[in-house]
C-alpha cells in the first residue's frame, strides 16, 4: 500500500510522495500522473542532444576575452534561453560531493525525509507537488525545497541533518555557485549594452537579491511514456543554474523552432537558463524558454536548481534604458513575490503567466483596465 503524508499543513489533499508510489505501483502509474496526449514526452533519441543533432549553446567562462565572453552569453540567452556553462569555476570535486550528499537524503527512510516535509506556505522542505489546486495535475518526482537568500529566511534546522555532510556541504555549494551567477549577471548586463551592474543593481545590489535551491528526485517510472517528472514551464524567477545527473539524461527544452530537444549534458558543466523575471527586464530582448525533465524506467535521477531572483518585495518591469519610442515596456510594473502568487495556485503551467503579463500590458495599453498587482489571480 502506497504510503501518503498530510500534517495538516495547508496542502488540499494528502500528499503521496512518488518514491514511494515508484516502489508500490508495479507496471502501471496511477492515473494522476499520467499526463494529456499533447504533453507526453518524446522519448526518441532522434528529437536532438545527441550526436550530430541541435544541443543548446556551450560556452566556455574561462575565455581571457571578457566581450567575448559576454557576446557568446548574450547571443544565447537571446536565441535559446539556455547555454551550458563550462570551465565556470565551481570545482568538479564540489559538484560531485553536493549531488552525493543529496542522494544520500533521498536514501533516508520515510520517517527521516518526513520530519522535513514542506507546506504550501513557504514550500522550504520535503515535497511532493507545486500548487494548491485540488486535484491538480502531478508530477512524477519529488523535491528539497530551501532558502540561501536573503539571510532572514535561511535556517540550517530547516536542512537535512542526515547525511551528516549535507549541510557543510550545500553551504560551501550555495556560496560557491551564488559568486558564479553574479558573474553570469554582469556578462548578461553587458551583452545588453548596460553597464556590467546594472541588471544586478535591478536585482537589489549584491546581497539584497534572492536564492534558492531545489534538489529534484526522480524514481524510476514502470510508464516514462505517460507522464514527466517537471511539466512544460518557463522559471519564474531570475536565472537558474542546473547541476544535472551525471550519469542520466532527462531535460527537454523547446528550441527556437518550437521543436522539444533532448539536451546532452556536458561533464561537469551547469546548464543555465534565464528565467522570467530577467525576460521582464531586458523587455524580452533575453528569453525565458520553456522546458520540462522526463524520467527514465531503467534508473532514479536527481538534479540541483540553483534558483538566483531579484529582491521579492522589488518592484520588477523593463529596464529604462530598453524602453523608449517604437520600443515599448512589455510587461506591467509587479513584484516577484506577486508574480509566484501564480504559480503557488496553480503550479507550472507553461508560459502562461508571462503572457497573461505581456496580454494584459497590451490591453491597459489600448485603454482597458487590469492592475499589475491582480493580474496572477484574476487576469491570468
Amino acid at each position: 500500500m502506497t504510503s501518503c503524508f498530510n500534517g495538516g499543513a495547508g496542502w488540499p489533499e494528502p500528499v503521496v510522495r512518488v518514491q514511494d508510489v515508484s516502489d508500490t505501483c508495479g507496471d502501471t502509474i496511477p492515473e494522476r500522473y499520467v499526463k494529456p496526449l499533447s504533453e507526453r514526452p518524446c522519448l526518441l533519441p532522434a528529437s536532438g542532444g545527441v550526436a550530430g543533432g541541435p544541443n543548446i549553446p556551450v560556452v566556455d567562462l574561462s575565455m581571457l576575452d571578457v566581450d567575448a565572453t559576454s557576446r557568446a552569453v548574450a547571443g544565447a540567452c537571446r536565441e535559446w534561453g539556455f547555454f551550458q556553462a563550462v570551465n565556470h569555476g565551481v570545482r568538479p570535486e564540489l559538484l560531485r560531493s553536493a549531488r552525493a550528499a543529496w542522494r544520500g537524503f533521498f536514501r533516508q527512510p520515510a520517517e527521516v525525509r518526513e520530519r522535513y516535509a514542506n507546506s504550501p506556505a513557504t514550500y522550504e522542505g520535503y515535497g511532493s507537488r507545486l500548487g494548491t489546486a485540488k486535484g491538480g495535475p502531478l508530477d512524477w518526482g519529488d523535491y528539497y525545497f530551501l532558502h540561501l537568500l536573503p539571510p532572514s529566511l535561511k535556517s540550517h534546522e530547516k536542512w537535512p541533518s542526515l547525511p551528516s555532510s549535507l549541510r557543510g556541504t550545500t553551504e560551501e555549494y550555495g556560496e560557491e555557485v551564488l559568486e558564479l551567477c553574479r558573474r553570469v549577471m554582469r556578462l548578461l548586463s553587458s551583452g545588453l549594452g548596460l553597464e556590467a551592474g546594472r541588471l544586478q543593481a535591478a536585482f537589489g545590489g549584491e546581497g539584497g537579491e534572492g536564492a534558492c535551491l531545489r534538489v529534484n528526485f526522480y524514481p524510476r517510472c514502470p510508464q516514462p511514456e505517460l507522464t514527466l517528472g517537471v511539466a512544460g514551464h518557463s522559471d519564474p524567477g531570475g536565472m537558474t543554474m542546473l547541476l544535472v545527473d551525471d550519469h542520466a539524461k532527462g531535460l527537454q527544452v523547446r528550441s527556437p523552432d518550437g521543436e522539444w530537444i533532448i539536451v546532452d549534458p556536458v561533464p561537469d558543466a551547469f546548464i543555465v537558463n534565464v528565467g522570467d523575471q530577467i525576460q521582464v527586464l531586458s523587455n524580452a530582448a533575453y528569453k525565458s524558454v520553456e522546458h520540462r525533465v522526463t524520467v527514465s524506467a531503467a534508473e532514479d535521477r536527481l538534479s540541483m536548481a540553483f534558483f538566483y531572483n531579484p529582491r521579492s518585495d522589488l518592484p520588477i518591469a523593463p529596464m529604462a534604458e530598453l524602453v523608449g519610442p517604437g520600443r515599448p515596456a512589455l510587461y506591467p510594473e509587479m513584484t516577484f513575490d506577486e508574480y509566484r502568487v501564480f504559480i503557488r495556485q496553480r503550479g507550472l503551467a507553461g508560459k502562461a503567466q508571462l503572457q497573461s503579463l505581456q496580454a494584459n500590458r497590451a490591453v491597459a495599453a489600448a485603454g482597458g483596465g487590469c492592475s499589475a498587482a491582480v493580474v496572477s489571480s484574476t487576469c491570468s
